[in-house]
């Protein structure tokens, strides 16, 4: 494929971030309803989610949790819109059905139309920690016909990663992607915090997520816990800190508010500022905009 004949789709917020990365915006036909990307405002829209994410975190997982029960997926792809709009390319993602798009739900949605979407025209981006998703950087950039954008932009990120002044002490953080109930963070997050300096008390690199207690929380003793609840920025996330103030077995510790969307939640290149983020605040120091101490 030609840079000059890659007609893409994003359906997915960091991919879209991604393709403005590699400076290929302006072939970007339609996104996610998640992708919030300032260049990609006014695009088409191609999914939609089966859960309100207004309503309160519990009720937010009810409906998660009850949906993959049963099977159903989290998320409805407009395979009449994907069909007209004929993208050489559609990126979406593999690593977490509650995030975004699966593969799987774009077969569904195209299997029945006459431009039925080939396996071949979509790009599952994979990375479940930072190698990968430099991997994912490098495999859009190469299908998009850009790989030499591709492995500057990696290599970037790469010695920008390795330069961040980690924090001394071995500090014991937890993360929180999820807070009622509680979930610890996975995938690139514990790298995140081992490269600040601290010791991720649940996570480990590259492992998913997973569902906590607030009991084994009271057993762990976190020095630092960083709330960054996965698809919120900082104000919303620094509500949700003040929310865990509350709880009585976090007797001790710092309490951090982050923004999850920019730097945590999403296999981008933003995942090396939450890095910087996180070693500031084990250094003690707030970055405006970008972390918050609420205790």
């Amino acid at each position: 494929m030609t840079a000059s004949a890659a007609r893409l789709v994003s359906l997915l917020p960091s991919a879209t971030d991604l393709i403005f990365e590699l400076g290929l915006g302006e072939r970007l036909l339609g996104v996610s309803h998640c992708c919030d990307h300032p260049g990609a405002a006014g695009l088409p829209v191609l999914t939609r989610s089966i859960v309100g994410y207004d309503l309160p975190q519990p009720e937010i997982d009810r409906a998660v949790s009850e949906a993959l029960r049963a099977g159903r997926a989290l998320y409805t792809v407009d395979g009449p819109l994907l069909d007209k709009l004929r993208p050489d390319l559609v990126v979406t993602q593999g690593v977490c059905e509650v995030c975004a798009v699966t593969p799987g739900t774009i077969a569904e949605a195209t299997r029945l139309l006459p431009g039925c979407l080939p396996a071949e025209r979509v790009l599952s981006l994979e990375g479940q920690d930072f190698a990968g998703i430099l991997g994912d950087l490098r495999a859009l950039a190469h299908a998009a016909g850009v790989p030499e954008r591709g492995e500057r932009l990696a290599e970037e990120a790469q010695a920008r990663w390795d330069a961040v002044e980690a924090a001394p002490g071995g500090r014991r953080v937890l993360t929180l992607e999820w807070v009622d109930p509680p979930f610890f963070g996975g995938h690139w997050v514990p790298e995140q915090v081992a490269r600040a300096g601290g010791v991720d008390v649940l996570g480990a690199p590259g492992q998913v997520s997973g569902r906590t207690t607030w009991e084994d929380v009271a057993q762990l003793a976190p020095d630092v816990t960083v709330v960054m609840c996965c698809g919120y920025g900082l104000a919303e996330n620094a509500t949700f800190a003040r929310t865990v103030l509350e709880r009585p077995e976090l007797r001790a510790g710092e309490v951090w508010a982050v923004d999850a969307n920019a730097h945590f939640s999403r296999p981008s290149l933003g995942v090396v500022r939450g890095a910087e983020v996180i070693a500031a605040l084990l250094h003690g120091e707030a970055r405006s905009g970008e972390s918050m101490r609420v205790g």
